[in-house]
């Protein structure tokens, strides 16, 4: 049986979304960084190298990189290879206005560190409007 827990944050793109958590401890950089036809992390020495965002809630720092990030952001809506949502430690304007354009649910500031409470697999629902983050692990922290 899989346990849950509740964070908060602030929400930063008020949409809401669930899906599989897929966690780094490594920045994000959209353009260069990801595939906007494929949805793959495409950046060499990234530890997600080959690892799909698609339908993903992607956990990450923060992003990285040139403004185009939040054109790629938009074009992975566009092409159906968005995250179903994202999380930062601390988000910055790059993340935002992609996740803004491209209506995908954004939270940041959580109440406890999403890199280290959440873990790639588990099942997250996002509510960027009012910063609520549920994770129901898949498998139980002891």
């Amino acid at each position: 049986m899989a346990d849950e827990a509740v964070f908060r944050g602030r929400g930063v793109a008020k949409f809401r979304g669930e899906g599989e958590a897929l966690v780094t401890r490594q920045g994000i950089s959209f353009f260069g960084g990801v595939d906007p036809d494929t949805g793959k992390i495409m950046e060499r020495g990234h530890e997600l190298l080959g690892k799909d965002v698609t339908d993903k809630v992607l956990v990450f720092p923060k992003g990285k990189g040139s403004t185009v990030g939040s054109y790629v952001i938009y074009q992975l809506r566009k092409n159906g290879h968005a995250p179903a949502a994202i999380i930062n430690l601390e988000t910055e304007a790059i993340i935002a206005v992609g996740c803004i354009l491209a209506e995908i649910p954004l939270v940041d500031r959580l109440d406890a560190d999403p890199i280290s409470e959440i873990r790639s697999g588990d099942w997250v629902e996002v509510d960027g409007a009012t910063g609520f983050v549920m994770v129901k692990r898949r498998v139980p922290r002891h």
